[in-house]
């Protein structure tokens, strides 16, 4: 038994522990929250893939697949389990979402590891070849990695945060020891060197198709076999570091890349592939992103509760790619989810308010106490119904597949 009460503490948006107790109850509302879809009689249960199952995102994608569609499969990821310090939060999310799923007669196995190595794929594929009849239906593609070895080469890439061309300047906003928040104005080095390739290398398209390749190569993808790589474009306010930086040249590589899979599916298997641009969300990801604080805390203030949260977008995802709603893509071939987030008027609202936000005003435009409530729930904290003040296990295992 490994029992201690634990507490928040935490450098900037990153925290060093997380509660185990905080992070199940969030999965439990997300699970709740979904609208459950009751199975054809005599049908199937799909089988899909998260590749990124346990944060943001692929942690909606992979709740909202298992709770709403109802299928079956493998989740992905990479978490460290406690030690000398908690788990990662993404170890207790994963425990507590596999707990629902056998709840729920879901045939779902989590996996551990590095998703950009050839011998995760092998696993995978194994997995699914001994486990799930040979077939793969669905493939969700959702991570956010710092760095990634090619198998290939053996070649390192490590992604960075940089515009391109030259320095950015951007409005930031941060908080005190004591919880005050403050606006500041930050600058960002351009990319020089080979930051771009790298970055691409790391987040682009390239991990997405080598999975694809592999899956196609072992003979796994059913027919009509669908993937989906999510993605965000966010406000102009956000673009300069984000869309037409280092960042955005890697989405462009996924959007071409989902182009190129597309064609290759539908001749393969009358498959598809398409990129999910997603809504605006805190994520641990985002948190990094010098102004997308800012960005987050001021469009929550202009829009409240009508901000569709991840496992919102991500049901409706499930609907367009299973055909329970019709499939809704822009002229580039990408499902839009973001559009409540960039309707004009909601654009203008924020880009008002950007301007105008300082230290001394910022309260009155942001909704803040909504932002860090969000960054502390990343990490299992400011869940309403948890006693912080009680001492809770900490040693959670990873869950083990077992046969449903």
């Amino acid at each position: 038994m490994s029992e201690r009460v634990i507490a928040p503490r935490n450098r900037g948006f990153l925290f060093l522990d997380s509660h185990p107790s905080g992070c199940a109850r969030l999965v439990g509302d997300m699970w709740d929250a979904v609208p459950a879809t009751v199975p054809s009689l005599g049908a199937v249960a799909p089988v899909a893939l998260v590749i990124g199952s346990s944060a943001g995102y692929g942690l909606a994608a992979t709740v909202a697949g298992l709770a709403h569609t109802g299928v079956r499969g493998i989740g992905v990821c990479f978490e460290k389990g406690p030690d000398r310090r908690t788990g990662t939060a993404g170890w207790y999310r994963t425990a507590a979402t596999a707990e629902l799923a056998a709840k729920h007669d879901r045939d779902f196995v989590f996996l551990n590891g590095d998703a950009f190595s050839d011998g995760m794929k092998d696993t995978v594929a194994d997995l699914v070849t001994e486990r799930f009849g040979g077939k793969i239906d669905y493939l969700i593609y959702s991570v956010a990695a710092p760095r990634r070895t090619d198998p290939d080469t053996g070649r390192k890439y490590a992604s960075v945060l940089k515009p391109i061309g030259e320095a950015y300047r951007t409005k930031s906003l941060s908080f005190d020891d004591n919880g005050t928040a403050e606006v500041a104005i930050v600058e960002t080095a351009a990319a020089d060197g080979d930051d771009i390739e790298q970055t691409v290398a790391v987040m682009g398209g390239a991990d997405w198709r080598r999975w694809i390749d592999h899956l196609t190569g072992r003979g796994l993808l059913a027919d009509g076999f669908t993937t989906a790589a999510l993605s965000y474009i966010g406000s102009p306010l956000t673009a300069g570091l984000y869309r037409q930086g280092t960042i955005g040249a890697a989405k462009a590589d996924l959007e071409q890349t989902a182009r190129d899979l597309d064609e290759l599916l539908a001749e393969e298997c009358g498959g598809r592939a398409v990129t999910s641009v997603n809504g605006a969300a805190v994520t641990q990801s985002s948190t990094a992103i010098p102004g997308i604080a800012l960005y987050a805390g001021l469009l929550r203030g202009v829009l409240g509760d009508r901000m569709v949260p991840p496992i919102g977008q991500l049901t409706a995802l499930w609907d367009q790619l299973t055909g329970a709603a019709a499939l809704d893509l822009d002229d580039e071939g990408r499902v839009r989810l973001d559009t409540w987030e960039l309707a004009p008027d909601v654009q203008a609202e924020v880009a008002e308010r950007w301007q105008a936000a300082t230290t001394t005003d910022i309260a009155g435009l942001a909704d803040l106490d909504w932002f860090r409530e969000q960054v502390h729930q990343l990490y299992g904290f400011a869940v309403p119904g948890i006693d912080y003040t009680a001492p809770i296990e900490t040693d959670i295992p990873w869950p083990h597949p077992t046969t449903l």
